[in-house]
C-alpha cells in the first residue's frame, strides 16, 4: 500500500517549496471552492484545495503531483487552520500523494475480485517496465501503486492511472494503455473490451431485453 508517511522537511525541501503560492488562475479556483461554504466554515474547502495544490505541484514538476510539507503549511495558512489538520487529511485519503511520483501514477487494485480476474499479471507488467511498488521508475514516467477496491468489480480487473480508469484488463491491454501513455498519447478510459461500453454484460444483455431499445412496461408479463 501506499506510504502515508511525509517526504521528511529538509533544507531542499524548503528551498524548492518553501515559496509556493497559487498560480492566478488557480488562486480564483481556490477562492471559489472556498465561497461555496458558509461564513465559518472555510476549512471545509480543504480537500478541493489539496486537490487544486497537489495538481499545481504536478504542472510545475510534469508529473502527477504530491503535497510537499511546506505546500500543505500554504494550504493550512490560506485557510487559517492549523498544520496538523491539513495534515491529517492528507494522510488520511489515497488521493493525495505524500512521494514524489512520476508523470504517471499507476494504481492497481489487488483486491479479490481484481486478483480473481488477473491483476497479480497487470503486477508482473508493470515489474517488466521497471516499476516498484511505492518507487518512480529511472525515466520518470512511472510511479505504481497497489491500492484497495476502486468499485469496478464488474468490469475487473482494472487500474486507475491519474485521473482515468482502465477496466477489462489483461497484461497485452495494460501494455497498450502504458504504451501509448508513454508516447504522450491518451488511451481510451473505462473498459478495454471490444464492444463493451460500461458495465453492461460483455456478451449482451441477458434479462430485460426489451428495455434495450424502449422503456417497455413488463407489468403485464408479472
Amino acid at each position: 500500500m501506499a506510504d502515508r508517511t511525509p517526504a521528511p522537511d529538509t533544507p531542499e525541501l524548503r528551498a524548492r517549496w518553501g515559496a509556493f503560492a497559487w498560480t492566478e488562475e488557480n488562486r480564483k479556483k481556490a477562492d471559489w471552492h472556498i465561497a461555496k461554504y458558509p461564513e465559518g466554515r472555510q476549512k471545509s474547502a480543504v480537500m478541493a484545495l489539496l486537490d487544486l495544490a497537489q495538481r499545481q505541484v504536478g504542472a510545475e514538476t510534469d508529473t502527477q503531483g504530491w503535497l510537499p510539507l511546506p505546500v500543505m503549511e500554504y494550504v493550512a495558512d490560506y485557510l487559517d487552520m492549523p498544520v496538523i489538520r491539513v495534515l491529517e487529511v492528507a494522510t488520511f485519503y489515497f488521493m493525495y500523494n505524500m512521494q514524489p511520483v512520476g508523470k504517471y501514477h499507476v494504481q492497481v487494485c489487488g483486491t479479490t475480485p481484481c486478483m480473481l480476474r488477473g491483476s497479480d499479471g497487470l503486477f508482473e507488467t508493470c515489474k517488466k517496465r521497471g516499476m516498484s511498488k511505492g518507487h518512480v521508475s529511472e525515466d520518470g514516467l512511472w510511479t505504481l501503486t497497489e491500492v484497495e477496491c476502486m468499485g469496478n468489480c464488474a468490469t475487473a480487473p482494472m487500474v486507475q492511472i491519474n485521473d482515468d480508469n482502465y477496466e477489462d484488463l489483461t497484461p497485452e491491454r495494460l501494455d497498450a494503455v502504458l504504451d501509448a501513455l508513454a508516447k504522450g498519447e491518451t488511451p481510451k478510459a473505462g473498459t478495454q473490451e471490444p464492444g463493451r461500453h460500461t458495465s453492461e454484460p460483455s456478451g449482451g444483455p441477458t434479462t430485460l431485453k426489451e428495455m434495450v431499445s424502449e422503456n417497455h412496461d413488463y407489468r403485464g408479463d408479472w
